[in-house]
């Protein structure tokens, strides 16, 4: 897809004034820059039976710029140099070429690649076509995913650049139940802060208690439906609230998101459960064209 030369200029336009709002005047992207994006989540619950667990999860990328357009970026995610080649063996997805247009939706480039390294991904774990969508455990749990299309949706999780940070703004969550103000909190020669608050998608999040539970009866031999588990859940209250905190860089760009979910679920029998997920993505320049 590409724009007209005035409908380019514009989308350059509306994508450096958003980014200088946040609080600078943004460094251009220029063909070899590099960025490690890294994701840490950390979970702690308390069951309604007085148990509690927790969890921690920390996954990095490396994103590079390989091309600057008139409508957007193409971008090659991959492992980072760290990453050993039994690990590389066991993700099949990277590295994947994206473009990023200022103005639209995110696009696969490499996909027939993609599909010949998931066909040599499943030939070597010995599973066919059929294993496609189920889960399995060996050191962790994990969907077995095979349309190369769905790289796109960790990419975007990953993506910093497209947040518009404005004072007043509205912004809601994919999670969220409704939309929260942008509040600037701290300004300074090192960046800005800017916070929000929203309530949850209650019904979101009994889905998501409900796929899990597919996922469990998948494990334990004992499959149920999604329609029996969501009606399990039906009468569960759910409240709680997401606080996100966006701390920006002397140019305005968005080097770190800490978003934290705090839940309370009301069992149809009276006792409550709550969790607590923290998730900080931090974006840290390896290299950048001077």
């Amino acid at each position: 897809m590409r724009h007209d030369g005035f409908e380019g200029l514009l989308a350059a336009l509306l994508l450096l004034d958003s980014v200088a709002h946040a609080g600078g005047s943004p460094q251009p992207p220029q063909v070899g820059d590099v960025y490690e994006i890294t994701l840490i989540k950390d979970s702690v619950q308390q069951g309604g039976d007085g148990s509690s667990s927790s969890s921690h999860d920390k996954d990095t990328i490396i994103e590079q710029v390989i091309g600057v357009r008139a409508d957007g970026l193409e971008l090659l995610y991959d492992l980072p140099n760290s990453t050993t080649p039994d690990e590389r063996a066991r993700i099949w997805q990277y590295p994947a070429r994206v473009f990023m247009p200022f103005d639209g939706r995110t696009r696969l480039l490499n996909g027939p690649e993609l599909e010949v390294r998931l066909e040599g991904w499943l030939k070597a774990a010995n599973l066919s076509r059929t294993a496609c969508g189920h889960w399995i455990f060996t050191w962790n749990a994990f969907r077995i995913e095979c349309d190369p299309q769905s790289v796109l949706g960790t990419v975007q999780s990953y993506d910093l650049r497209s947040t518009d940070l404005r004072e007043g703004e509205l912004y809601r969550d994919s999670e969220a139940g409704g939309f929260g103000k942008l509040t600037r909190k701290v300004g300074g020669s090192d960046g800005e802060t800017f916070a929000v608050q929203m309530p949850v998608d209650a019904g979101a999040v009994r889905r998501a208690r409900a796929e899990s539970d597919v996922v469990v009866g998948e494990f334990m031999k004992k499959p149920t439906s999604l329609e029996a588990a969501l009606s399990r859940r039906a009468d569960e209250v759910v409240s709680g609230t997401i606080s996100i905190t966006f701390e920006t860089d002397r140019a305005g760009n968005v080097r770190q998101r800490i978003k934290v979910t705090n839940l309370n679920i009301k069992l149809p029998d009276g006792r409550l459960e709550t969790q607590t997920v923290t998730e900080r993505l931090e974006r840290r320049v390896v290299s950048r064209r001077d």
